[in-house]
């Protein structure tokens, strides 16, 4: 796992903390006087104190670009180079990929997932961005984030997306870092059963899926290591895990390198 890299500083006036790697985060400092920035062309939001958060897909290229467009014009570059990971690949001799929907999967699964994209649309106003991050829940990781399966006839399935971590029914979750629910399931979705997700600010959400309980409701502020819910088998589960998700705007992250390990 790639190492968390300390406060850096350059030349061009940013400034960072975080990994710079796939599914990595960084916490940084934009130089004196920024106006806009973009990070590969997407608008990065900056905080009046000119502190912003920008994440790497597990799949992000090797190099990505800061810009910084200052209020006298002057454009400032920063360049990044972004770990490569290796992720843990299953090939299957025999197993086939999930096979066609049943017609009920069919007839629901369109609105879930029109659910979950209009709350990823919501800019909560949270500073959980701000804050070292917790963990929603402890104990075993049984699944990493990034890891996939090939099928036997060679295609690959989707890559997990998050993080497994193995707990009891009824065990506990708590909220990471401060934020706002977006999105509080009234009933089991097919795939993530029970689905949480919380807003910390900044494009920076976190799902939480399979829970056996949902113990507050959108729009609620909640604070960091607040009781939100409990661990599940609800949705697609083989037993009962708490799988955490992150993502900054459209790139999914790796929680074990914005948590950090378990103590």
């Amino acid at each position: 796992m790639p190492a968390p890299v300390a406060t850096v500083p350059a030349a061009t006036g940013f400034v960072w903390t975080g990994t710079l790697s796939q599914g990595g985060l960084i916490l940084g400092t934009a130089p004196a006087g920024t106006r806009t920035l973009t990070l590969d062309g997407r608008a990065v939001t900056v905080a009046p104190d000119r502190r912003f958060v920008a994440g790497f897909d597990r799949d992000a290229g090797t190099q990505a670009m800061l810009v910084a467009t200052l209020a006298d014009g002057r454009v400032v570059q920063q360049p990044l180079g972004i770990a490569a990971r290796g992720w843990d690949i299953s090939r299957l001799s025999s197993l086939p990929k999930y096979p066609v929907p049943a017609p009920e999967f069919a007839r629901v699964r369109p609105g879930e997932l029109a659910q979950i994209v209009a709350a990823r649309r919501i800019a909560a106003v949270s500073d959980g961005w701000r804050q070292a991050f917790v963990w929603p829940v402890t104990g075993w990781i049984s699944t990493l984030f990034g890891s996939q399966r090939v099928y036997a006839n060679g295609e690959a399935g989707s890559y997990h997306s998050g993080i497994d971590i193995a707990r009891p029914t009824g065990t506990t979750v708590v909220a990471p870092a401060d934020g706002v629910v977006i999105l509080a399931a009234d009933h089991p979705f097919t795939l993530e059963g029970n689905l949480l997700m919380i807003d910390h600010g900044m494009g920076l959400n976190s799902a939480f899926l399979h829970l056996s309980r949902i113990d507050v409701k959108p729009g609620d502020r909640v604070t960091q290591g607040q009781p939100v819910g409990a661990v599940g088998k609800s949705g697609r589960a083989t037993g009962p895990h708490l799988h955490w998700s992150l993502r900054w705007g459209d790139a999914k992250l790796d929680p074990l390198l914005v948590a950090g390990a378990m103590k």
